[in-house]
């Protein structure tokens, strides 16, 4: 019986794409990647396919990385997660984000926006706590007081590329490493990055997640040269290494995951729509489900 939760047909794609950065994660770091060869099928050395026939394979592997439902678990405990993002012309994206980390599991969301898009987004969800702060002189300072409580951060959905609020942006991912906070940056946060790649680059607790446009501006910026054609895994890989074998999650018809030193397609077929927003689900999904992947290693789960 298909779990209630699991959206229609058309969007499983993202559900996928999620659980599978989810699951090698924290198969890399317990020493478990290669055990998910015997269940899914190796394209060759290194590359390792997921396809729509193993859908509930991966589900059962990441059932015991859930964190549990317990009476005396307090508020927060399953997720507490940042979105920076948010101005007057892209109000849609971060609350896509900041809902869908909530949808996923997500006890708390925040959403750091510049002052003229807060109002917007409180409007949408009384669930988001929105902190006006991204284009203030003293948003940085401000911002990271909060951070102290986050998670995870999400980076990028709807932030605009002024450059007042870039160098926010900068001063906020600083911190996160500071504070060892996992970072999932998408949108005009990998346009951040690709002018700014040092703001990242060696930070293996983030996440890329490129479009091809976008992986394609980061390979020319990091490597001097366009991405050989036809050569999707080789490519990924290379500019995760390039990068400091931080994880990079190429989205397209088959998506293509690294950390530099393996490599993962899924192939689960998706929507042919590519509608504005369906990122930022994306985004916002990975951001909880990572978390969780490092809270399982800490509790000790193994399997």
């Amino acid at each position: 019986m298909k779990p209630k939760w699991l959206p229609p047909d058309h969007s499983r794609k993202l559900v996928a794409i999620v659980f599978i950065v989810f699951l090698v994660m924290f198969a890399i770091r317990r020493g478990l990647y290669h055990s998910l060869h015997f269940k899914h099928r190796l394209v060759h050395p290194g590359v390792l396919s997921m396809s729509t026939d193993h859908r509930g394979d991966l589900l059962e592997m990441v059932r015991s990385i859930v964190p549990p439902l317990a009476y005396d678990r307090h508020k927060g405990q399953a997720g507490r997660v940042g979105v920076v993002g948010g101005c007057q012309e892209y109000t849609g994206a971060p609350y896509f984000a900041g809902i869908a980390a909530l949808k996923s599991g997500a006890d708390l969301a925040h959403v750091f926006c510049t002052s003229d898009a807060a109002t917007v987004i409180k409007s949408y969800s009384p669930e988001l706590i929105v902190h006006p702060l991204l284009d203030k002189q003293t948003g940085v300072a401000e911002m990271s007081t909060w951070m102290e409580r986050l998670h995870t951060l999400v980076v990028g959905p709807g932030m605009g590329r002024e450059q007042h609020i870039m160098d926010n942006v900068k001063g906020v991912i600083a911190k996160a490493r500071q504070l060892s906070i996992p970072v999932v940056i998408d949108a005009d946060g990998l346009w951040l990055v690709t002018v700014s790649p040092e703001v990242i680059t060696g930070y293996n607790k983030a996440i890329l997640t490129p479009n091809i446009v976008e992986f394609n501006r980061l390979f020319q910026a990091m490597l001097g040269k366009q991405p050989e054609k036809n050569a999707s895994s080789e490519n990924v890989k290379q500019l995760s290494q390039a990068m400091g074998n931080l994880t990079i999650v190429q989205k397209g018809q088959t998506d293509v995951i690294s950390n530099g030193d393996k490599v993962l397609l899924a192939d689960a077929e998706g929507s042919p729509c590519r509608a504005g927003g369906q990122g930022d689900i994306l985004s916002g999904a990975m951001g909880v489900f990572t978390f969780w992947g490092y809270d399982a290693v800490r509790r000790g789960v193994d399997k």
